[in-house]
């Protein structure tokens, strides 16, 4: 993937404002606001005519956006995007965005996943107040609809099989042929759509077409199907639908009951757009919808490096158990990102910088966490954890004596105040941080080397000690008593080395994930590969860690930086009272940049 996209970032300077990245659907409500080409109306609070068309009650918004989930899983990281987009648009033009669920396919839709939505565009900071619908709302609608299309000659019932209607599709090449049942008179097809929904018919025995044109260059006017029998239990109306609505027919309805301005998707939805045109110009025709029509804009959606977002591909590492479940931190799902310590505004931040374009592209992942980065480095108090710890005990000091150092809560925020470090003979450091014999350019302790234990003293290292493989167990230092960090003097010392510690009689072991990216290529299943080879097998490492006391008091999605370690989070899940269980969201820096 050697056309990765780091940097196609356009930035558009609005005189009077601040730099704004690029965003072309900016450039269209601005049209549609300068032309008056929406007008705010009211929703009399019941169903009816098109004069009484449904929108949030008293509400008068001249903008109004939708996001329109199908409750048949859980958001992922593209969702958010259109997230931002839409609810952010609303905000900036003091409209208002919607939160619509399509559930319009009742085998695959749980309330499950309506209350996992809801959840997680309440976390990325979106409110839509009254404006919660669901395309279930409206089924008796939808119904009142096809009929008057039956009856204007727009639609009929189709009985053939469906491979015999694939076979009739027509290729991109060649134009399709009409279906036999296609000359059904109104009456007709009128009677038998009432049977479809009496329940008279089993499931595929008919279906219901929008009648268009099979010879359309565009497979999708290819007298699209509108309706199909499922005799299933819906999640919201139970029994009481046999016929069900398909996404292409409701969405555009969806849209017009509720005033939808724009109609915001990705670029997929780019060829069906015709029929979402053709079907409410229909349905205005015949009073039922009014106008000005909701128009339908794409957009490119996300795409990210080292992240698969298809669902099958997520279903599949799901159910194959490659990930602990839906919410593992791992996966890029919003309730695993939430899980990971991810933050809503590094979210928000990664899409606005990003800006909406129509020209697919790749991103790479390390923008998003870069963007994290930025937030978190704001927003978490510093604290200190020993990931892979060995003991240095001072020999020069009393068994009995201890005392305080201090160290800032953030280097950079003074007003958050200093903490206490207690300090005493036996300590707990990196490993990493003593080796006996150095390498070049190595300033952290071996035997004769001065360094400073950071908030507290210059310590000199005298040797070490060995079991009988070979590995250090304990080193050993003298301390230099006029050096305390921040007291007269202590500046007279001059070292290099500058790490970090815990007092072994303060510090308590607790469990620490290092999570790391899932897979370990820039496009998981490039090239025809199968995707599941190319998973990192090094993304989830589980330690038993020494941390600093004050982080036995953190309570669930508590975020900290672990000095020098990243950025890590009190799992949410998992964090109980007095033992909380920290997650790594993203190192201090890109280790991966500029081929490090």
């Amino acid at each position: 993937m050697a056309d990765i996209e780091k940097s196609s970032i356009r930035v558009d300077t609005v005189p009077g404002a601040s730099a704004r990245v690029h965003n072309f659907i900016r450039h269209i409500i601005d049209a549609d606001l300068k032309t008056g080409k929406y007008a705010p109306r009211r929703w009399s609070g019941e169903p009816g005519p098109a004069a009484e068309q449904r929108v949030g009650a008293g509400d008068t918004a001249k903008i109004r956006t939708r996001f329109p989930p199908e409750p048949n899983g859980y958001l992922h990281f593209g969702h958010a995007k259109s997230i931002c987009l839409n609810f952010g648009l609303a905000q900036d033009y003091a409209g208002v965005c919607h939160l619509r669920f399509d559930d319009t396919n009742p085998e695959k839709e749980e309330q499950e996943y309506v209350d996992s939505i809801i959840e997680a565009v309440h976390w990325l900071g979106f409110d839509w107040k009254e404006n919660q619908y669901f395309a279930s709302g409206y089924f008796q609608w939808m119904y009142d609809f096809a009929e008057k299309l039956i009856e204007a000659g727009h639609a009929y019932v189709d009985s053939q099989t469906a491979e015999e209607m694939r076979a009739s599709r027509g290729t991109l090449t060649e134009a399709g042929r009409d279906s036999p049942f296609r000359s059904r008179t109104p009456t007709e097809n009128l009677a038998l759509f009432r049977a479809m929904k009496a329940g008279e018919f089993p499931d595929g025995t008919h279906i219901l077409r929008a009648k268009v044109d099979m010879s359309s260059g565009n497979i999708n006017l290819r007298d699209p199907a509108i309706y199909r029998i499922r005799h299933a239990t819906h999640h919201a109306t139970g029994d009481a639908w046999c016929i069900y609505p398909m996404y292409t027919y409701a969405h555009p309805i969806e849209d017009a009951l509720e005033n939808i301005t724009h109609s915001i998707c990705t670029l997929e939805f780019e060829d069906q757009r015709p029929f979402y045109d053709w079907l409410l110009a229909r349905l205005a025709e015949l009073g039922c919808v009014n106008t000005p029509l909701p128009q339908q804009i794409e957009f490119a959606r996300l795409n990210l490096s080292y992240v698969v977002l298809s669902k099958r591909k997520l279903i599949q590492l799901v159910e194959e158990k490659h990930v602990d479940g839906w919410d593992d931190p791992r996966l890029p799902t919003l309730v695993g990102a939430r899980r990971r310590g991810f933050t809503a505004e590094g979210f928000r931040r990664f899409n606005e910088m990003n800006g909406v374009t129509k020209s697919d592209s790749w991103i790479d992942i390390s923008i998003l966490e870069e963007c994290q980065r930025e937030h978190l480095n704001e927003t978490a108090p510093r604290r200190i954890a020993v990931l892979d710890p060995v003991r240095l005990v001072i020999d020069n000091y009393s068994e009995n004596q201890e005392e305080e150092c201090l160290a800032p809560n953030h280097p950079q925020k003074p007003e958050w105040g200093k903490r206490p470090l207690p300090f005493s003979k036996e300590l707990w450091i990196e490993r990493e941080d003593f080796m006996e014999v150095p390498s070049k350019g190595y300033f952290r302790l071996f035997p004769g080397n001065m360094v400073r234990l950071r908030y507290g003293f210059v310590v000199k290292c005298i040797g070490c000690d060995k079991d009988a493989a070979g590995t250090i167990t304990t080193v050993h230092c003298e301390y230099m008593a006029d050096s305390k960090s921040g007291t007269p003097g202590s500046d007279n010392y001059k070292v290099k080395g500058n790490i970090h510690w815990v007092s072994a009689q303060h510090a308590y072991a607790g469990e620490v994930r290092l999570y790391d990216r899932l897979f370990a290529v820039e496009e998981p299943g490039g090239g025809g590969r199968d995707f599941i080879a190319d998973l990192n097998p090094d993304s989830k490492r589980v330690i038993t860690a020494q941390l600093e006391s004050a982080l036995k008091h953190a309570a669930a999605e508590d975020r900290f930086q672990f000095e020098r370690h990243g950025y890590f989070v009190a799992d949410r899940i998992d964090s109980k009272g007095g033992t909380p269980v920290f997650n790594r969201t993203v190192t201090l820096k890109d280790s991966r940049a500029k081929g490090k």
